[in-house]
């Protein structure tokens, strides 16, 4: 990242920080920042006016990944680019990448001004099976191709999600980490996090800041493609070691070492099986876990 991106995100987060300082009287029923002073992100604790009039004069452009293949394209993909193409970044310039093995699946796909999308053929390798490691090695191939040098932030979102309000720019940092909607209203002791210590996804017990969501993960793309890194590094330790953990473990580990700049709260991938708490009063993504 150059010193002038460097310099545009320290603003940003600090623009929107004061903002969510200011705001957070607004909710004082949920908590608005780590203890590393990351913003949480609800609703009333920014004002989208502000951001929008600020990420404006950047002209900056937001990619969105998504990986879809088998019965997933014919679950979720239509109903996924048709919701994001109503609700994802309304305004700014947009990248959709899609990750398919068959592209004879693909869905029509109608989108609106400032909009765009990429087919990404997913390679397989037939020693890894693990259809999140495979989405992974694919994404990283791509980002150090293509996608680093077309978009200034980069989202990486499961396919079995539905926008169902508009997720914005008030999303935006370096490291953006979604809370977990399971998890969230549970004690720390009750994460379910890897907790053999020959896992290189290891936490120990006492340990852990919150419970991170994997269905959606973002920041920069040096930042997606650093977290890339680390799991796929994680994922051959263990190999090596005769252990498996899941990809939800690896993410977890990352942002427990490396602090995300911004948390999404459950507002933004809410599991529609649940009953809606009152601290959850929009919600942005509805997230539909009983098909995986």
């Amino acid at each position: 990242m150059n010193s002038k991106w460097k310099m545009l995100l320290l603003t940003s987060f600090a623009l929107l920080l004061m903002l969510i300082k200011h705001r957070s009287r607004k909710r004082p029923d949920v908590k608005t920042t780590t203890d590393w002073f990351a913003p949480i992100i609800w609703e009333g604790t920014y004002n989208r006016q502000v951001l929008e009039k600020y990420y404006k004069r950047l002209n900056i452009t937001i990619g969105l990944a998504v990986f879809a293949t088998g019965k997933f394209v014919d679950q979720y993909l239509e109903k996924f680019l048709q919701s994001a193409n109503k609700h994802f970044m309304i305004g700014y310039n947009v990248i959709f990448y899609i990750l398919m093995d068959d592209f004879s699946k693909l869905p029509p796909i109608e989108l609106g001004p400032l909009r765009t999308f990429k087919l990404c053929t997913v390679l397989k390798q037939h020693v890894w099976k693990d259809f999140n490691y495979i989405y992974m090695k694919n994404l990283d191939t791509y980002i150090i191709e293509h996608i680093q040098h077309e978009v200034d932030f980069l989202f990486s979102m499961t396919v079995n999600q539905i926008f169902k309000n508009d997720f914005g720019v008030e999303t935006l940092g370096e490291s953006v980490a979604q809370l977990h909607a399971w998890w969230y209203f549970r004690h720390a002791e009750d994460f379910p996090y890897e907790r053999r210590p020959k896992s290189a996804a290891f936490i120990p017990f006492g340990e852990g800041d919150f419970y991170y969501q994997s269905a959606v993960f973002g920041g920069t793309p040096r930042e997606v493609l650093a977290f890339i890194k680390e799991y796929q590094k994680g994922v051959t330790s263990d190999n090596r070691n005769g252990l498996k953990s899941i990809y939800e473990h690896y993410l977890n580990k990352y942002l427990f070492i490396n602090k995300p700049t911004k948390l999404l709260s459950p507002e933004y991938n809410w599991d529609p099986n649940f009953r809606t708490p009152p601290q959850i009063k929009h919600v942005k993504i509805a997230w539909h876990s009983k098909s995986i």
